[in-house]
């Protein structure tokens, strides 16, 4: 909202002027962070008593009392003393006449200067007034290094995407490259292309050479830049990225919907400023929305059906060509690659976990010399590497500040080895992955690996074994474990109240929510637990486990939750709260309709021993001696992922109550068709 938005009709003079301050204090309330039009200029103290105005806008009225004027200057000059940055907005055109509203922060003292560049759906005037500083690296240091901001290292670009905020032009959700998907001529990587055009005639201050970087979404819009790069982009850091919104990152895993992104798509398109917020109903979400019914139902009284993002989703929720065409890992699998890149994965990343590893892959098959595809895999949630204390996580531990040297010894090196004239030396592996459970960083060729030499890796299935034990020996007998699965009592993901993200509370527990301790659900009768003896040796685990799951349920549709867990011994020295922990190393979710076909779901044969295999996240572990290593398995977890009716329905968002019923469901172990996860064991 802007003060000069609003059409006012004048019934008196009073009245306009009264309505008209009103707005405009009511507007810059709301449109905090975003830029508004210069105020109205201000009347002569001298003039004449007002007279009654016909203008339908407050900015031609003159001052109701010109011989007691307000206190507040027409237009307030800062004067930036003491700033060590100058801070410019520009709208850059793209080729097809939009206009992109861009921020560039610019040191100072700065003579051929690299930039560095980032294009988000969040607010670029809020990106680059982080905090009102004097100082560039305290101001704008969000999504990008503040170590690369000091003493005037780099000039800093933030812009908003298309459609958002102050750019023009139409907003899609990670609008997708021109081709069948989007039918227009320009997609994120031409919007690039131009700005970064535009960048290197227009800023003098430059030597030429552009780095783009971002999280998340930004990480999404960074990738974007490979597929048709401008030649001055030199490097691109893609980080925790949003690569397959349906194989594993934002909108859904395994074909199993993320419940709990239904207020990020209403904050996100309702409108271009993201000024209307998610209604919350209660403290606690688990409640309120297992009132509430399916996410459809959810969708539908929050009015979310007007939202195009939501129509799309809700027309596909199989992996169909819409997915496919636009998953990231992909599109630009299928493009030769040009520019280097440092791809940034959390280990932890709450919100897109598939997306790094999977880019990693598609990128890595065409660096033929090793040298232009970097890794680097640490120990935090989702964008942890920018926090201020990277030695912890939740309640777990890494002995070291991973966020801090991952900054300062990894990307910043990285960074100016590419963009600073001069091409200043760096030390940065191919692959730089920490290893958690021991806590220490591993410098490797390529990914997955063990070390860089004197090891061997070797695919280890751990077995699911009766009385709740697992093992590497496949069991001798035959046999199953069973629970009834009530979608009327789902397994919660973190233990109840499951608080709103915007409240503080709940934005904790979610950041964290993927190492905490899952002793909350172990005890429950509709989780089943597996556990090996203690272990007398380390186990080193790296790469991707592979669940083999051989399960039976009396519906006719379910979904399938396996956790690799690291149970802490009873006691730890030093830190009792970890005794007995269950830390997840890597957990995930299958929908089984889709057990034959992604694309095509179908109705699971109800009480029929049948075959599920799906990856978990990566992992990079140390199962230390003493520990024991540990999998569960159930059939829920909310409400993270919709609940899934277990009857099966064309399609879960529209599942009537009716629809959600009880059922049984088996696990079998045994010689033959048994259960078991496999994972990469290195040795030596």
């Amino acid at each position: 909202m802007s003060p000069g938005s609003h059409a006012i009709v004048a019934f008196s003079a009073i009245g306009v002027v009264l309505v008209a301050i009103a707005l405009a204090v009511t507007s810059r309330k709301e449109g905090a962070g975003t830029p508004l039009p210069p105020p109205p200029a201000a009347a002569s103290t001298t003039a004449a008593p007002p007279t009654p105005v016909s203008s339908s806008s407050a900015a031609d009225a003159g001052p109701k009392y010109p011989d007691y004027p307000s206190e507040t200057p027409a237009d307030f000059k800062v004067t930036h003393a003491g700033w060590n940055y100058e801070r410019r907005e520009v709208e850059i055109p793209m080729r097809d006449g939009v206009k992109l509203h861009t921020v560039l922060v610019v040191p100072k003292e700065a003579r051929r200067a690299p930039i560095l560049l980032t294009r988000t759906p969040y607010d670029a005037d809020r990106f680059t007034e982080s905090a009102q500083s004097v100082h560039m690296a305290v101001a704008s240091a969000a999504d990008v290094p503040a170590e690369a901001l000091v003493g005037g290292g780099y000039i800093r670009v933030v812009q908003d995407v298309r459609g958002k905020y102050g750019s023009e032009g139409d907003y899609v959700m990670n609008r997708p490259v021109s081709g069948p998907q989007n039918p227009t001529p320009v997609d994120n990587a031409t919007d690039t292309f131009d700005t970064i055009d535009w960048l290197v005639k227009n800023v003098p201050e430059s030597n030429g050479n552009v780095g783009i970087l971002g999280t998340s979404y930004d990480g999404f819009t960074a990738a974007m830049a490979l597929y048709e790069p401008h030649p001055a982009l030199k490097v691109a850091v893609p980080m925790n990225p949003m690569i397959d919104g349906w194989r594993g990152d934002d909108w859904f895993h395994n074909g199993a919907f993320r419940q709990t992104n239904l207020e990020y798509i209403y904050g996100q398109e309702a409108t271009r400023g993201s000024k209307v917020k998610w209604p919350n109903a209660a403290y606690d979400e688990y409640g309120a929305l297992l009132e509430a019914g399916s996410a459809g139902d959810v969708a539908r009284r929050q009015g979310l059906d007007q939202l195009g993002f939501w129509q799309k989703l809700t027309a596909h929720p199989a992996y169909d060509a819409f997915w496919r065409d636009q998953a990231v890992d992909r599109v630009l699998g299928e493009r030769p690659l040009r520019v280097p890149t440092m791809i940034v994965h959390s280990l932890w990343d709450q919100e897109d976990i598939y997306g790094a590893p999977a880019l990693y892959r598609a990128l890595e098959a065409h660096d033929r010399h090793n040298d232009l595809v970097y890794l680097v895999m640490g120990p935090w949630c989702h964008g942890g590497w920018r926090s201020r204390d990277g030695s912890t996580l939740g309640a777990v531990r890494f002995d070291e500040d991973a966020s801090l040297s991952f900054r300062r010894d990894i990307l910043l090196p990285f960074l100016d080895h590419y963009l600073k004239d001069g091409a200043p030396k760096m030390d940065v592996a191919p692959v730089t992955a920490f290893e958690t459970g021991d806590n220490r960083w591993r410098r490797l060729d390529a990914w997955p690996a063990g070390c860089t030499s004197g090891c061997t890796m070797k695919k280890t299935p751990l077995y699911l074994q009766a009385g709740g034990h697992a093992g590497w020996d496949r069991p001798p007998t035959q046999g199953f474990d069973e629970y009834a699965s009530d979608p009327a009592k789902p397994v919660p993901y973190i233990p109840r109240p499951v608080v709103p993200p915007d409240v503080d509370a709940g934005r904790d527990a979610w950041r964290a929510w993927l190492v905490s301790d899952q002793r909350n659900v172990a005890t429950r009768p509709d989780v089943l637990v597996y556990a090996t003896d203690v272990l007398t040796a380390p186990v080193k685990v790296v790469g991707e486990p592979q669940v083999h799951l051989v399960a039976s349920t009396s519906g006719t549709d379910s979904d399938w939750i396996v956790k690799l867990i690291d149970v802490y011994p009873p006691e730890v020295p030093g830190h009792p709260e970890l005794g007995g922990y269950e830390l997840a190393v890597a957990m995930d979710i299958f929908r089984g309709r889709y057990r034959k076909s992604l694309e095509t779901p179908e109705p699971i044969a109800a009480g029929e021993a049948l075959p599920y295999a799906f990856g978990l996240p990566d992992v990079s572990h140390v199962f230390l001696p003493g520990h024991r290593i540990m999998i569960q398995v159930q059939s829920t977890w909310f409400p993270l992922y919709d609940r899934n009716p277990q009857t099966f329905v064309p399609s879960i968002f529209d599942a009537k109550p009716g629809d959600y019923r009880k059922a049984t469901q088996r696990v079998y172990w045994g010689p033959g068709e048994g259960s078991f996860v496999e994972v990469e064991v290195v040795h030596g």
